[in-house]
């Protein structure tokens, strides 16, 4: 593809795009009809042996990919969580792979860096977080990673590097080390307790209470006992708003615990931390100052596109500690001197893309009042939706419902609730997904997209209604 051409088909591309997001109402939220295997036999089995033009592609891309999709962008999607996009940063994403460049260090590329460890800051003010995490702090930092699961494992890794003095690095010995969570939590913490050594016979699931919290007297409970049998405490995930049933853990009590006991704090706010870019859901915040280690992601309810998780700690020796690695080839006097940071030491993988350019092209072209107002109407309909679902005795609400998820069930039990949300989900005028919440099926009502208005949540509420 020429300049020439990449300049004409960069405009038809946008243009795509954009038609594609203002008339995405034309499609169903999925096509529930569809198999395994319909979209690749829809697409040529070998590759071409000679080139295209583009209207070609952009055809196949209107004709076999576009409908073999969910539309997360869809304002009837009710499913797992927001995953809110912003044409500001998909043109910043634009930009990231005109640049091309690989920001795994401050000398590959200084822009990178600095404009990462700006965002975070200027979103650490903006989320109202505690100046621990700030880079001109003593002790802190922060980075962006491409999702909380990868956020978890830095934790976790930092966490075992303090709990063993470094030796873990020298050892590989994991066999005494205990973790702790509730069965909210997201799988991302087993999977990296597991790819930390963790074996899932050494994570505790501390028991939780009718609002599906944590209870911070049944872990401390549990590390007594373990201590009890020889084994090392050494880290504690909080949820702030669960996945399944957006359960707010206890965290000024949890951290009382870990402090006694030694332990990592990691705080997972993924779904719920965006609120407190409005003042008044600043409660998510609630016990930040005392953990080692947080995570929160724009590319959910702020409208940054995937991928884009913020990860602070006030400990950055240990992360650094875990996580470091200084071949020759990467040597640099900026970062020898301690003058500039190398994010490649602050997550799992050594490149790195330019995902602040997200940040910074949003918070610069939109700012955060429409987010905030965003956040409200989503959080104002959640509550409207729950007035609707207790008029009807049919329902009833299984969870508190503080921000933006009603977790509900037909009272007829799990197998009617069952088939509610698949018959549901066959129409293709809503998405909705099932949870299990005290032994009991629930459908998850997530109110969250950035073009979901009133009438979008009544027409999914009145489709339940009409199915149950």
């Amino acid at each position: 593809m020429t300049p020439e051409e990449f300049r004409t088909n960069g405009y038809a591309m946008i243009d795509w795009i954009t038609n594609y997001i203002e008339g995405i109402e034309r499609y169903p939220v999925s096509d529930p009809s569809l198999q395994p295997g319909e979209i690749r036999a829809a697409l040529p089995a070998h590759p071409p042996t000679h080139t295209e033009p583009f209207s070609a592609v952009l055809h196949d891309l209107d004709t076999a990919i576009v409908p073999g999709l969910t539309h997360w962008q869809h304002p009837a999607f009710f499913a797992y969580f927001p995953s809110n996009s912003s044409y500001s940063s998909i043109l910043a994403e634009l930009a990231t792979a005109g640049l091309g460049v690989q920001g795994m260090s401050w000398v590959t590329s200084p822009a990178c860096t600095e404009v990462e460890t700006l965002m975070l800051d200027w979103m650490q003010e903006l989320l109202g977080l505690p100046e621990r995490f700030r880079s001109d702090s003593t002790t802190g930092g922060g980075v962006i990673h491409g999702s909380a699961s990868e956020a978890t494992l830095a934790a976790i890794l930092a966490a075992r590097w303090r709990a063993t003095g470094g030796e873990v690095n020298i050892t590989g010995d994991t066999s005494k080390l205990v973790a702790y969570t509730t069965t909210q939590a997201h799988s991302s913490i087993e999977k990296g307790l597991r790819i930390a050594g963790v074996g899932v016979d050494r994570m505790r699931m501390v028991p939780i209470g009718d609002t599906f919290a944590m209870l911070p007297d049944e872990l401390a409970r549990l590390v007594a006992e373990d201590r009890a049998g020889g084994l090392t405490p050494f880290f504690v995930c909080s949820s702030h708003g669960t996945t399944s049933s957006m359960a707010f853990d206890p965290t000024p009590d949890i951290a009382t615990v870990c402090a006694r006991e030694g332990m990592w704090l990691h705080v997972d706010a993924a779904m719920s931390g965006i609120a407190a870019l409005a003042p008044e859901y600043r409660w998510v915040n609630e016990g930040l100052e005392f953990a080692d280690s947080y995570c929160t992601n724009p590319h959910k309810w702020m409208g940054i596109n995937f991928d884009c998780d913020l990860f602070w700690t006030a400990d950055r020796a240990a992360l650094l500690g875990a996580l470091s690695i200084l071949p020759e080839y990467l040597r640099s006097k900026a970062a020898q001197t301690g003058a500039a940071i190398d994010y490649r030491d602050w997550q799992i993988p050594l490149g790195r893309r330019f995902r602040s350019l997200k940040l910074w092209f949003s918070i610069r072209c939109d700012g955060v009042t429409p987010v905030q107002e965003m956040i409200r109407e989503h959080v104002r309909l959640t509550q409207l939706l729950a007035g609707w679902v207790l008029t009807d005795d049919r329902f009833e609400i299984m969870t508190p419902y503080p921000l933006n998820l009603l977790c509900l069930r037909l009272r007829a039990g799990d197998a009617a609730t069952d088939n509610l949300i698949e018959q549901a989900n066959a129409t293709g005028q809503a998405l909705f997904t099932r949870t299990v919440l005290g032994g009991q099926t629930c459908l998850r009502f997530s109110i969250g997209a950035r073009l979901t208005t009133e009438r979008h949540v009544a027409a999914g509420w009145n489709l339940l209604q009409s199915l149950a």
